[in-house]
C-alpha cells in the first residue's frame, strides 16, 4: 500500500469518462488500497481513480464509522430524490470550497473488489459524497455545480453550526 500523488485541476484526466473495470484481480485490490491510504493521508472523505491518474470507474467513500469504507466499482445511480445544499471541497481543488445542491437520497448499484454486485441506499452527507465521487468517473467536477464559492472563514462558520 502506498500513497499516490493527487492529480489537480486542470489535468485532462479529471474531465473525461473513465473506462469500466473488466478484471477484478490483485492489481485492482492494490489500487483500492492505495486510494484508501491516499484519501486518509490527504484528509478526504472520498476519492476517485482519476484523482490518482487512473482512467477506471473506481471510487471510495468513507464518511463515518457507521458505514465504514464503501468501495464502488463501475457504480451507477439508479434512483435519487429530495434535495440538499451544502459545502463541498475536492482533493483535486486544494483550498476551493463551494455550495452545491444535490439529491438528498441516492440509490446506487456497484461492484465490490471481488466483483460481486451490490445495491446501496444513502441519505444526507453520505449521499452527497457518493454522488460527488461518481461524478468524477464521468469527468464531472463539483466546480460545475457550485452555486456560491465559500472562503475558508465561511466554511469554518458552517462547520460550527
Amino acid at each position: 500500500m502506498s500513497i499516490r500523488k493527487i492529480v489537480t485541476y486542470p489535468a485532462e484526466i479529471l474531465e473525461q469518462d473513465c473506462k469500466q473495470v473488466e478484471v477484478f484481480d490483485k492489481k485492482l485490490v492494490k489500487i483500492l488500497n492505495d486510494m484508501y491510504d491516499t484519501m486518509i493521508e490527504f484528509d478526504g472523505v472520498g476519492i476517485a481513480a482519476p484523482q490518482i491518474g487512473i482512467d477506471s470507474q473506481i471510487a471510495i467513500v468513507d464518511v463515518d464509522d457507521e458505514h465504514g469504507t464503501i468501495e464502488m466499482i463501475n457504480p451507477r445511480i439508479i434512483e435519487t430524490s429530495g434535495e440538499q445544499t451544502g459545502p463541498e471541497g475536492c482533493l483535486s481543488f486544494p483550498g476551493v470550497y463551494g455550495e452545491v445542491t444535490r439529491p438528498f437520497y441516492v440509490k446506487i448499484e456497484a461492484f465490490d473488489r471481488k466483483g460481486r454486485k451490490y445495491t446501496l441506499e444513502a441519505e444526507d452527507f453520505l449521499a452527497r459524497a457518493i454522488q460527488h465521487e461518481i461524478d468524477h468517473l464521468s469527468g464531472i467536477l463539483f466546480t460545475t455545480k457550485v452555486t456560491k464559492y465559500l472562503t475558508e472563514e465561511e466554511l469554518e462558520g458552517l462547520e460550527k453550526e
